[in-house]
């Protein structure tokens, strides 16, 4: 139902815009701290900070750096990370057993976050594309990624990562039936209390080519991920991923990428009410940290507008790589 309004000029729509005081009063949307959710990248050695050479201001940190990186967002505010770990080629293999393995980097970083950090939510990625030695989500067979042996083989990764103290599980790989069998997993496993953030619209995007340089995955990668991830044209079969992944125990859905998928957002968050979130992915983050470095835009305004647009879209939480950055402006403190 629309406002009813005097004309002008009875009504001036400028009054509330007025002064800063006066447009923080008639905000309709608020972005903190408590939105955000830090990926980040992991990889081996210690006392580690490689620089992502198409991320500029991401690094892959060793465990011990991921544990200050966590206790950094702790103090900010922010109430996740999300793990994802660099993978070498010497670990990538057709079995993708690495995947579960107890003392996989993933799950020696969540241990030690979990330990030093208990505060923090940890969320770690489901998918077997760090591990296999294809680049895929799922395991290759005569050219096919097939479904249900997949799915087999992610419930295992998530148990690995339940048993390590996870907090948060988000299936990224777009197998069909996985939310369910994961979550009949965590439940006769004893880890009723796991979270499942499920990569519900996860489109086949061209915003993906840093995140692939971050975790080792762009030159492993044969072939493209169009027989499982989303065709960017469709919005009705969004919808039907994500009721599909709710009634299998999801207990939050992610759209992905997120600036050019903001109708998805809406239309998730209008129709299922349910805690919706986005994430900013490397392609987005990468091009405006690109156009600010040259002096096309203001990069801080950007930044903060493009994460009010989640919001406004109906997001609960946006994962982004500018969380740090982002709570410091919030906090007012120097970045």
């Amino acid at each position: 139902m629309r406002p009813v309004q005097a004309p002008f000029p009875a009504t001036r729509l400028r009054r509330t815009r007025r002064t800063p005081s006066l447009r923080a009063l008639a905000a309709e949307t608020t972005l903190t701290a408590g939105d955000l959710i830090w990926p980040i990248f992991l990889t081996d050695g210690e006392n580690v900070e490689e620089p992502v050479a198409s991320m500029p201001g991401v690094a892959r940190r060793s465990v011990d750096r991921a544990v200050e990186a966590a206790r950094e967002a702790a103090d900010l505010g922010i109430p996740a990370i999300c793990l994802f770990p660099y993978t070498g080629a010497d670990k990538r293999t057709a079995d993708c057993a690495e995947a579960w393995n107890p003392d996989n980097l993933s799950n020696r970083a969540t241990r030690a976050i979990k330990a030093a950090v208990p505060e923090i939510a940890v969320m770690a990625d489901v998918a077997l594309d760090p591990y296999s030695d294809t680049g895929h989500d799922g395991f290759v067979r005569d050219g096919e990624i097939v479904n249900d042996e997949t799915v087999e083989a992610l419930v295992k990764q998530a148990l690995s990562q339940a048993e390590a103290g996870i907090d948060i599980i988000g299936p990224s790989d777009m197998m069909d039936g996985r939310i369910g069998a994961i979550r009949a997993a965590l439940e006769t496993g004893g880890h009723e209390g796991v979270l499942l953030m499920s990569y519900a619209a996860k489109y086949a995007s061209a915003f993906y080519g840093p995140f692939r340089d971050a975790v080792g995955a762009a030159g492993a990668l044969k072939g493209d991920k169009r027989s499982y991830q989303m065709d960017p044209a469709n919005s009705d079969e969004a919808m039907r991923c994500i009721e599909r992944d709710l009634r299998e125990g999801a207990d939050m859905v992610m759209v992905k990428p997120g600036m050019p998928y903001l109708d998805i957002c809406r239309r998730a968050k209008d129709m299922f009410g349910a805690p919706t979130y986005a994430y900013q992915v490397s392609g987005e983050y990468a091009m405006l940290m690109a156009a600010a470095q040259q002096g096309w835009i203001d990069g801080e305004r950007a930044m903060m507008e493009s994460l009010a647009a989640f919001k406004r879209a109906g997001c609960d939480g946006i994962l982004t790589y500018f969380a740090p950055r982002v709570a410091r402006a919030l906090a007012g403190r120097a970045a």
